[in-house]
């Protein structure tokens, strides 16, 4: 498991184009039979992406956690960007097409990620952050996340946003999650671009094609950053940073968040005009 030390603005303000890279971008999520995981020191969130193609992956524990099992005494968010595939948590099996996320709290003792087929692998992103209580094992269909039409095409930025974990969805203990698509022709994502200090945040760009990058936007509003970022890979937000972005062409992101609270509307936002 690789560990991400938490950085602060004014470290940031001095890093070059690798150096930003290397602490704030995964390049790395999904692997052919593999669960990558990834610690972070921003509210201690652990995220990664399980692919299991030819045979189930049994998610372990890490001597980093010094814990008897993964979600001893944590929480995990999950959502599938890929093909048909099956989660198993204590011997309960649920099914997770495209775009369906599931819940499992603390305390679940056997998590198994499998997909329904080799030539079409699920690949699950995963977030986890530490739990205080326990919360119900729940499965959420896109259909199921209430999604809401926002943007406008005259703003390049029209876009369906869905939310699975949030206060009035799936309940937790500090995981907030969902995913955004923009439709054909858009390109901006989270448009004004905002902070929350309450929380940290992480992105999982997909269905991006492979020719294709977002031009992804973080730091402070008044000395903001970029990092270039191809398809199925991750961006660390601090809760100082901006998360913010534009692509070459449209593409869809998930978005999860973990610290002080569960509203989705807790947000600072940056006027456009004072962004530097």
């Amino acid at each position: 498991m690789q560990i991400y030390q938490a950085i602060s603005q004014r470290e940031a303000q001095g890093f070059n184009t690798q150096e930003l890279r290397e602490n704030f971008l995964i390049e790395s999520i999904f692997r052919n039979n593999e669960i990558a995981m990834y610690y972070t020191h921003y509210d201690r969130v652990i995220l990664g992406g399980a692919m299991p193609v030819y045979s189930a992956l049994d998610l372990q524990t890490d001597d980093n956690l010094k814990a008897d099992y993964f979600l001893e005494r944590r929480e995990i968010g999950i959502i599938n960007v890929g093909g048909d595939g099956e989660i198993t948590v204590d011997g309960e099996t649920y099914s997770l097409s495209k775009l369906d996320a599931l819940y499992i709290g603390k305390g679940s003792k056997s998590v198994t990620f499998k997909s329904n087929s080799a030539d079409a692998p699920a690949q699950y992103f995963l977030l986890s952050a530490p739990a205080h209580q326990t919360y119900p094992t729940r499965k959420m269909s896109k259909e199921e996340a209430s999604p809401v039409s926002l943007g406008s095409a005259e703003t390049a930025n029209e876009r369906t946003i869905y939310k699975y974990i949030h206060r009035d969805g799936i309940q937790s203990c500090q995981v907030v999650m969902g995913l955004t698509v923009l439709k054909s022709g858009s390109i901006w994502n989270t448009m004004p671009a905002h902070v929350h200090d309450r929380r940290m945040e992480a992105y999982l760009y997909f269905d991006l094609d492979a020719a294709h990058r977002v031009f992804h936007l973080m730091g402070q509003p008044q000395e903001t950053r970029h990092l270039v970022v191809a398809n199925h890979q991750a961006i660390l937000s601090p809760p100082w940073s901006i998360h913010s972005g534009a692509g070459t062409t449209n593409y869809s992101f998930i978005w999860a968040m973990a610290g002080e609270n569960l509203d989705f509307t807790d947000m600072d936002f940056a006027n456009i005009a004072d962004l530097k």
